[in-house]
């Protein structure tokens, strides 16, 4: 099957390369002529235009946007004009699910097709594959299921089988046809929070266990500092790169997340390199917003999220105020780092 990729950046490229693997051809597009050169080395089709890729694709196009959210709705755009009807177009970025019910409806009218695939993957999905969660009319994905196949880490179309459904056979294969237009981005929505509070039950269990040599320190005593009831009990000096090692082989909590922890911390125990502010990409928001608007409680997901917005600094004004109140009732004076 032939496909149009738009956006080459750290996942569009890699998934040029393995649906050239696959067997597909693609034709590729990007702002940046080095990224374009750089998969037509691999056997891309390049183009140096939005037009140009149209025109090297065969009718009904199907052309695979994978740029920022932010950026969809301008390069829908840009393409609506070059398409004719019976076309798809498929976001593969982290689109806001009503998003993707608005541009369905919107394109409709053109006989255009739109299709959310949220993938899942990242920079190691060339050699693994990509999980996709897509929302699409049961035609259009049927049309499509070739691409998702190769692109999964299955590799494969799957294949029925006696007592098991077809939702089933997809999944196991890691590609699923989620439901309608927005289904897809939904899915990956509240996959994304889910990883948030993944990566947040990691960082605070270790920063638990790295601290676990607080009775060897010398702390002071004074009324603005609660001591520890038995130093005794904390005077582990713990390596913390090994024990999330340890954790990677026969343990209930590894996973691939735990994998790249073990690794980062294997270059660097220190982690100097990072500053610890972490960012969030809107998906955790939306969840939790999700959350609200169903009337679902989501305690971890909202606190992951929170502890986001705690690490770029948005809490400091806040314990300024704790500290002038504690001033202000109790005399006392805040202790300096």
């Amino acid at each position: 099957m032939r496909i149009g990729m738009v956006g080459l950046g750290r996942m569009g490229a890699n998934m040029v390369r393995r649906l050239i693997k696959g067997g597909h051809a693609c034709v590729a597009y990007d702002r940046s002529r080095e990224a374009v050169q750089s998969v037509v080395t691999d056997g891309a089709i390049g183009a140096h235009s939005l037009a140009e890729l149209v025109r090297a694709l065969t009718p009904p196009r199907a052309v695979w946007i994978m740029v920022p959210a932010a950026l969809v709705d301008s390069v829908i755009a840009e393409l609506q004009p070059l398409l004719a009807s019976g076309d798809i177009l498929i976001d593969g970025g982290n689109s806001h699910y009503q998003d993707d019910i608005r541009r369905a409806q919107e394109l409709r009218p053109a006989g255009l097709h739109y299709v959310d695939a949220g993938t899942s993957g990242g920079v190691l999905g060339l050699e693994q594959g990509y999980c996709l969660m897509i929302g699409a009319e049961p035609a259009v994905f049927s049309t499509l299921e070739p691409i998702f196949a190769t692109l999964s880490p299955g590799g494969r179309r799957a294949e029925s089988m006696a007592g098991k459904s077809a939702a089933r056979a997809m999944a196991e294969m890691g590609y699923l046809h989620c439901g309608p237009n927005g289904a897809g981005h939904f899915v990956k929505m509240v996959h994304n929070g889910i990883e948030y509070g993944l990566m947040a039950a990691y960082a605070e269990g270790l920063n638990v266990l790295q601290h676990a040599d607080a009775g060897l320190r010398q702390e002071e005593a004074d009324a603005e500092t609660s001591p520890l009831s038995n130093p005794r009990l904390f005077q582990y000096r713990l390596d913390i790169g090994a024990i999330s090692e340890v954790w990677r082989h026969g343990s209930i909590i590894s996973s691939r997340l735990l994998d790249l922890t073990a690794e980062a911390l294997a270059a660097d125990p220190a982690l100097g390199r990072f500053g610890g502010r972490v960012s969030d990409s809107g998906e955790g928001r939306w969840t939790v917003q999700a959350a609200v608007e169903v009337g679902v409680p989501a305690h971890v997901l909202s606190a992951a999220l929170y502890s986001r917005f705690e690490s770029r600094g948005r809490s400091e004004f806040a314990d300024k105020l704790l500290s002038a109140m504690r001033l202000g009732f109790g005399g006392h004076i805040e202790k300096k780092l």
